[in-house]
Formats: structure tokens, C-alpha cells, sequence
């Protein structure tokens, strides 16, 4: 009996155990709510885009002139900062040096400008007066030597070279005194103007190398170039920074004032927005909060899609139209979030 009966019962309550436990693990479709509402628009007809949150001067990658190391970093992220105030500062011992070096030579020009403009010294006249003088004995003793040996009335008593030698001293001892007196002359009357203009242009080369040097090291204290709000820091003191376009860039900032949003318009609806048409944003996770928008502007040329929404019938070869439009000024926005906007169309 056990043979003929047990096989067939284990069977029946082995089938009897998978129907139970089959039934147990299928899951049970129940109806729930999203956790989120989605985002619904209010109009007719519309045309939809995917937005995202600016400041209204755009992103602003802070660079640097040139490369060098990080000595400071003078912002945080959250910061309020002014047009022209310190960002951060690179190294400039070498560029210290060198302008300490440039203003030494400012220096030596100048004096030696001044001391062309202020010749002769009035110490410098009375020595050369003098030479003058001494000139004028020599010549007149010359003379009187010449007319001495002339007055010989008997030739043999004379040697002919004694006459010729008495004559060429008077030529010596007047020549002598036109040099005398074309120098006291020269010394009375100054520097030569020409002199002075090189050592102006001198001057000024050397005036000219210090603002060089002091404007390299001005550059090397990177500031901003509107008044907002630094986004991003990625740059620590002792790190080096590249000159560049830069894959991160080192700071992120952006103008203050109410923040705008870029909105993706697929190039297939493109013909359908206009600017004229109202238009409203919702941010991503609070589908309740619209926000109105107001129309600031199209840019006409059409570009790749680069804002992606993450679903998976999104198409990333397709092209878009960006339309940008300011957000109100007490929107609780962060520049970079998303948002979905919708836009008014007649077609």
C-alpha cells in the first residue's frame, strides 16, 4: 500500500506547497501615488523645455594671465564681492625683485638728468676763467719774446731757427688761448639740448620698465571683473594654476541681481516660441511652485543639446534653441538647477 499510495501523495502535497508559495511571492500590484508630483502644464498649447538656473551675466570662469603658483585664495563660495576686488594672488617674489632692481635705475636717470640741467656748477667758472688768463701771459710773453729776438738788427747774431721756433710758440700760445676761452665759453653756456633730450628719453625708458614690471605684478592678483557672487572655488593656496582655457575652472562666479534661466526649445518647436508669449518655470521636485518668467532674450543660432534630463527616450544628437528668461527676483533658486518650462504657443 505504502508503494502503491506514497509516491502519488508526496507528489500531490509537493504541487500543493509550490501553488502556496508561488502565490505568496508574487508581488501585489497596488495603486500608490508618485512620491513626487509631476510638473503639468497650465496652457492649452505649449511648447516645453528643459531650463537651466544663471546669473544674468552668465557663468563666469575666473583665469589667470599667466601660469604660476596659488599663494592666496581670497574668496569663498557664497561670497558677495565687488567689481576690481582680490580674488586670489600668484607668487611675484621674482617680479618684486626685478621692480626693485627697475626703480634703481629710475633713480640713477633722474640724477643724471638733473645733474645735465643744473651745468656748469658755479665752482666750475673761476678754473676756467683762469686757464684763460694763464693762456693770455703765455701768449703775451710769447709776443714779447718774438719782438725781442725781431729787434736784432745784425742777423748773424741770430740763429734762423731761434727766430722760427719765437714764432711758432706765439702760434701755440694763441691757439693755447682760443681753446682757453672756446672752453669757458662751452662751460658758460650750458649742456647741449640734445644731451638733455637723451637722457629725457632715458629717463622715461626707465619710468616706462618700472610700470612694465608694476603692471605684471598687478596682473598677478587676479580680481573680479563684475560685481556678484562666487559660485565655485577649485583652487587652494600652494597648488599651481594654468593659464588657459581650463576643463574646472578655478573660480565660478557670477553678476548679483535677479538670475535667469536658459531654456533647451528642441529645434522642431523652435518656430513655435515666441517672445511676446507668457511663459512659467517649475523647479525640479517642487512641481507646485511656478514661477513666472519674463522674456529677456533669444540667441538665433542653434546648438547641440548639452542639458540632458537623465530619461531614457531622451535623444542627445538633437539640436535646441536657447531662450533665456529672468526669473523673479525673490525666486529660491540656486544657479545650475534645473527647472521645466513651459512656454505659451498659438499653434
Amino acid at each position: 500500500m505504502l508503494a502503491k499510495y506514497g509516491v502519488p501523495v508526496l507528489a500531490a502535497l509537493a504541487l500543493a506547497f509550490s501553488i502556496v508559495s508561488v502565490r505568496h511571492m508574487t508581488p501585489v500590484q497596488v495603486a500608490a501615488a508618485p512620491p513626487q508630483d509631476p510638473p503639468a502644464s497650465r496652457f492649452q498649447r505649449q511648447v516645453g523645455g528643459v531650463g537651466m538656473v544663471e546669473p544674468s551675466s552668465e557663468d563666469i570662469a575666473i583665469g589667470v594671465p599667466v601660469s604660476g603658483l596659488v599663494t592666496e585664495v581670497l574668496v569663498r563660495p557664497g561670497d558677495g564681492v565687488a567689481k576690481g576686488q582680490p580674488l586670489l594672488r600668484l607668487d611675484d617674489r621674482d617680479l618684486r625683485a626685478e621692480l626693485a632692481l627697475r626703480q634703481s635705475n629710475l633713480e640713477v636717470a633722474a640724477n643724471r638728468l638733473e645733474r645735465l640741467k643744473s651745468a656748469p656748477r658755479p665752482e666750475e667758472i673761476p678754473p676756467a676763467e683762469a686757464r684763460v688768463e694763464q693762456a693770455r701771459a703765455q701768449l703775451a710773453d710769447a709776443e714779447s719774446q718774438l719782438r725781442m729776438i725781431e729787434a736784432v738788427t745784425d742777423r748773424r747774431a741770430v740763429r734762423a731757427e731761434d727766430v722760427e721756433r719765437r714764432r711758432w710758440a706765439v702760434s701755440a700760445s694763441r691757439a693755447a688761448l682760443r681753446q682757453a676761452e672756446a672752453s669757458l665759453a662751452l662751460l658758460k653756456a650750458g649742456t647741449w639740448q640734445p644731451d638733455i633730450a637723451v637722457a629725457a628719453a632715458e629717463l622715461e625708458q626707465a619710468r616706462r620698465q618700472v610700470e612694465r614690471v608694476r603692471t605684471d605684478l598687478e596682473r598677478l592678483t587676479v580680481t573680479a571683473p563684475v560685481r556678484g557672487v562666487i559660485l565655485q572655488v577649485k583652487i587652494r593656496p600652494g597648488e599651481y594654476a594654468a593659464a588657459g582655457p581650463l576643463q574646472q575652472p578655478l573660480i565660478l562666479m557670477g553678476a548679483g541681481g535677479p538670475l535667469h534661466v536658459r531654456v533647451d526649445v528642441d529645434e522642431k518647436d523652435s518656430w513655435r516660441v515666441k517672445p511676446q508669449a507668457r511663459a512659467y518655470a517649475a523647479p525640479r521636485g517642487n512641481a507646485r511652485l511656478q514661477l513666472p518668467l519674463e522674456f529677456v532674450r533669444l540667441e538665433p543660432y542653434v546648438v547641440p543639446k548639452r542639458n540632458l534630463t537623465g530619461e531614457a527616450t531622451e535623444r542627445t544628437d538633437t539640436r535646441v534653441l536657447q531662450v533665456i528668461y529672468r526669473l523673479p527676483a525673490d525666486a529660491r533658486v540656486m544657479p545650475g538647477q534645473q527647472m521645466d518650462v513651459y512656454i505659451e504657443s498659438e499653434q
